[in-house]
Order: structure tokens, then sequence, then C-alpha cells
């Protein structure tokens, strides 16, 4: 289940977000400190084009999907990207279940309460699993790029889904 983001999620998204597991898979790898998050939430709650939603599993707050760059007048597009409590769901052997339910929910959140016509995102080329889940989901790899962040050079695959190439259940 997915929810809105409150004042009372920042400290669980942070640690999530720091915990290394989630490091290695995204565009910034160095642990992000407080100020900079806070930063980041100020600005995130300012801005109308974003969309922070927390991931619940048994009521138990767990993961993190942003939305991001929403164009909802013409076509209605936008980005997304998420991260879980990895340590945490693996502790509980919840990972995998935890996994699809939430790109499973954040797919349909963008479609159904967002209405978009198209959901654009990106993987790291190295993310093989993400790659293969994305996949599943029907999501269109792009070609990859080059892009240098916190001093490593990484190949960057933009990822889209049309709103008639979704799966549905």
């Amino acid at each position: 289940m997915l929810r809105d983001a409150t004042g009372d999620d920042v400290n669980l998204m942070l640690s999530w977000r720091n915990q290394e597991i989630n490091r290695q898979v995204s565009k910034t790898s160095h642990v992000i400190g407080a100020e900079e998050h806070a930063a980041w939430w100020s600005a995130v709650r300012a801005d109308p084009t974003r969309r922070v939603l927390t991931y619940l599993r048994d009521g138990l707050p767990c993961g993190a999907v942003t939305y991001f760059d929403l164009r909802l007048d013409g076509p209605r597009t936008g980005s997304w990207g998420f991260y879980l409590d990895a340590d945490g769901l693996a502790e509980r052997g919840e990972t995998l279940p935890a996994w699809l339910e939430v790109m499973r929910d954040a797919v349909d959140h963008a479609f159904d309460v967002l209405k978009l016509d198209r959901l654009d995102g990106e993987v790291l080329a190295h993310n093989t699993v993400v790659r293969q889940m994305n996949r599943r989901f029907r999501f269109v790899e792009g070609p990859g790029r080059q892009e240098i962040h916190d001093g490593r050079e990484i190949t960057v695959i933009p990822i889209s889904l049309d709103r008639s190439n979704r799966r549905t259940r």
C-alpha cells in the first residue's frame, strides 16, 4: 500500500536510502547527511511536479516511491524511482514479495491515480536484477548513456512504460 509521505517518514527514508545495497544501485552513491536530506525534503514538498509516497507492508513503513518531472497537461508523463528498507525486509524474509508489491503499487498509482500516459525511469546497467523485473512489468529500455556521479563512471539506461502496454491484473 502507498500513502503520501509525511514528516514522520523523513528519518526512515534517509536510513533506507543510506543502506549500502540502495547506494550501490543509485546514481548518487555517497552517504546522504541530514542537512542534504532535509534540503531535498523541503524542495520536494514545494515542487508541484514531484510526489513522495511511503510504501507500507502489513502496516509497516518499508520504502519510498518518488515521482518527479510530472507533466499533467497535454500528454501526461512522469518519472519515478523507489527504494526499500532492504535490511529490514531481508531480516524478515520479505524482500521479493515487497519488491513485487511496491512495483505493482507504484505502477498502478502512476496510471490510476496520477493518470499518466507514460511512466519513465532509469536503471543502472549493472543492476541486472532490477532490469529483469522492469521487463517483467513491460518497461522498455532505451540506449544507455555514460555519466559520472560521485567520481564513478556509470551507465544509465532509460526505461519507459506506456499506459497501453501496462500489465493488468
